[in-house]
């Protein structure tokens, strides 16, 4: 009897230690260098500056911030800015260019100080911004709920027209700046794209935008169609989201940047002017420029929201953001002026 309990507590010790060997082999979210085998520059630990909100507090226009409670990842609102209780202009803006929005806003008030510290605004993806604007402004992230209607919508020039159409803008559509699309990579690109049609290859993980809800995947979409045709669109956006290696995001300009810097894809298109930012702040990222033939112009545009509660301050922004002022601070990013097409 003795003897099989030695047996038993032999083998109970061994199948401890096989699952201690298990438990340490499996990829946790500490560890993000080994969901990617094949990433040698992963160094497996991350500091708190990889998460967003990637301006640690800078694009928040509120004056009076009382208590100071942020957690990256765990408790963060990274595309809501400001203080909704009684703003007096309230931009909803495509994500793809809220780094851009302190600066914006920042000489806004400068040159018009009556405002100062008095704008709410928000960088969601503008499918999503239109769904808030049905739902009477009202919008949920995770615990909170709160409601603040919009002055003015921005996003790309199509939908903006698509929503003057609907009723939920006023015209006119006011185009400002233009911008193009790049692969977003890790820095040194490890993977070793050198462009679109590398994208349909079988072993590049990949974070695309999903069309459901941004706007850019149509861009992308007619960029890949370009660089390989209808196969690479295929590829892309149908067989590698079947089999996991793209990865649809819900708000790319977070996720994309994120995931790379986590090792959990090799790439990611997205307009160039996000790049610059994550590469201009020191993340390690580049990008691979996609030539102008095979490439994508994005128009930037604006229109007052019907119903809107600050007409005039509405209305002063977008008169602001297609200024010499205005364009130059886009231009530190790569966005170019808009030239309106010669009738």
């Amino acid at each position: 009897m003795s003897r099989l309990r030695s047996h038993v507590a032999a083998g109970l010790l061994a199948l401890s230690a096989l699952a201690a060997t298990a438990a340490t082999a499996q990829p946790t979210a500490q560890t993000p260098a080994q969901e990617a085998p094949g990433r040698s520059d992963c160094p497996g630990q991350w500091d708190d500056s990889i998460f967003p909100p990637w301006q640690h507090g800078a694009n928040n226009d509120a004056l009076d911030r009382g208590l100071e409670f942020t957690v990256p990842e765990a408790d963060v609102l990274a595309d809501f800015h400001g203080d909704p209780a009684d703003p007096l202009l309230v931009l909803y803006v495509g994500g793809n260019y809220f780094f851009a929005m302190a600066p914006l806003v920042q000489a806004f008030e400068a040159s018009r100080p009556q405002y100062r510290g008095r704008l709410y605004w928000e960088t969601i993806p503008p499918g999503l911004l239109v769904r808030q604007i049905q739902a009477g402004g009202r919008v949920t992230v995770g615990n909170m709920t709160w409601t603040v209607k919009p002055d003015v919508y921005l996003a790309g020039l199509e939908a903006v027209n698509r929503q003057i159409d609907a009723g939920l803008l006023a015209a006119p559509a006011v185009p400002y700046v233009t911008n193009t699309l790049a692969i977003m990579v890790p820095r040194g690109n490890p993977a070793h794209i050198v462009g679109l049609a590398d994208l349909g290859k079988a072993g590049i993980r990949l974070a695309m935008p999903d069309p459901e809800f941004e706007g850019v995947a149509r861009q992308i979409q007619v960029a890949l169609e370009k660089a390989g045709g209808a196969a690479l669109v295929q590829a892309v956006y149908t067989t590698k989201v079947r089999d996991g290696t793209t990865r649809l995001t819900r708000i790319h300009h977070r996720q994309t940047p994120l995931w790379l810097m986590q090792c959990r894809v090799e790439a990611g298109v997205t307009w160039r002017s996000e790049a610059v930012f994550q590469e201009q702040i020191g993340h390690a990222i580049g990008h691979v420029d996609v030539p102008d033939s095979q490439n994508a112009t994005g128009v930037y545009a604006g229109a007052v929201v019907r119903g809107a509660a600050h007409v005039q301050a509405a209305k002063e922004w977008l008169d602001f953001v297609r200024s010499p002022a205005g364009v130059a601070i886009f231009e530190r990013y790569g966005f170019k002026p808009y030239v309106s097409a010669p009738r």
